[in-house]
């Protein structure tokens, strides 16, 4: 299951709870939370991009409420962008939350791309990749035996001793890309590779990308929202019900390990929502027998 409600007009924490309750309880394998830092409001704005028109309660934060209120599943920051933040402020909050969730996350990053949210963290657009690379291997470092010491060209950490350390052995870093550069960095930085379904077409080419790249981590695919929601009148093709189910068949046999399908449907409430859990949980076969399609669901 992706997009448990962070924004929009059902975004409470209680729903939020109760939401994951429910995916905790039907045997979804995670729970995925993106981040949005802010909208652009400027004139000349356009949402070309069809970003979602509320603003986001913060992925860490969020995920440690869901934690503290469920008991077996993953959770799963999808993306979230480290640029944003120090190295070692990041790597702090989410080892805090490894432990906090007993071991439960699983790191999702991504590079970003929208110049308002750059503009207003104060960081340079220009030279973001090797920024980029240079975080994840600062908050590695925070995560490894102490004393830390860290030094890169945009990032400096003395000699120091940070914690916590993760609970896990390894937080696992999924990194996020859709171009080939951004896919083949993954390869080459990341523990897995996170990509956005498009079509079949390119996410074949995206997966053939990061396997040539020598990237023989897990894969997750975002997909969704599974049905139309107040800006469309009539759903795509693979927004349908059961859409979902077939492109879970095809997702294993193409290799992707984990499929993260966003069934917060903005303007639908948290019982509408529950519904398609439930009937999502009943076409896999979860909770009572494993799913035959070879691939988890999120």
């Amino acid at each position: 299951m992706s997009g448990s409600p962070v924004l929009g007009p059902h975004a409470r924490p209680e729903t939020i709870v109760e939401l994951a309750r429910v995916a905790d309880r039907l045997g979804f394998s995670s729970v995925s939370l993106s981040e949005r830092l802010l909208l652009p409001a400027g004139p000349g704005w356009t949402n070309d991009f069809g970003l979602p028109e509320w603003p986001a309660f913060d992925t860490v934060e969020t995920l440690t409420w869901v934690a503290a209120h469920t008991e077996r599943i993953r959770l799963r920051s999808d993306v979230i962008m480290p640029l944003f933040q120090q190295p070692v402020v990041l790597a702090r909050r989410l080892a805090t939350l490894d432990h906090f969730s007993r071991g439960r996350l699983d790191v999702g990053v991504g590079i970003g791309w929208l110049a308002d949210e750059f503009a207003a963290t104060g960081v340079p657009p220009a030279g973001r990749a090797q920024r980029f690379e240079e975080a994840i291997a600062a908050m590695r470092a925070c995560w490894a035996a102490d004393p830390v010491e860290f030094t890169g060209r945009h990032y400096r950490i003395p000699p120091a001793r940070i914690g916590p350390k993760p609970l896990q052995a390894r937080l696992s870093i999924y990194v996020g890309g859709v171009s080939r550069p951004a896919i083949e960095r993954a390869a080459r930085i990341g523990d897995g590779l996170t990509i956005a379904f498009r079509d079949w077409e390119s996410t074949m080419e995206q997966l053939s990308w990061y396997r040539d790249a020598g990237g023989a981590g897990p894969i997750a695919a975002r997909g969704g929202p599974m049905l139309a929601d107040a800006q469309h009148e009539a759903p795509p093709a693979t927004w349908t019900q059961s859409h979902i189910v077939e492109s879970l068949e095809r997702a294993a046999a193409a290799g992707i390990d984990e499929f993260l399908w966003d069934l917060n449907i903005v303007g639908e409430s948290a019982a509408r929502q529950i519904e398609l859990f439930e009937w999502l949980a009943g076409e896999l076969g979860l909770g009572s027998a494993p799913a035959e399609t070879g691939s988890d669901v999120a």
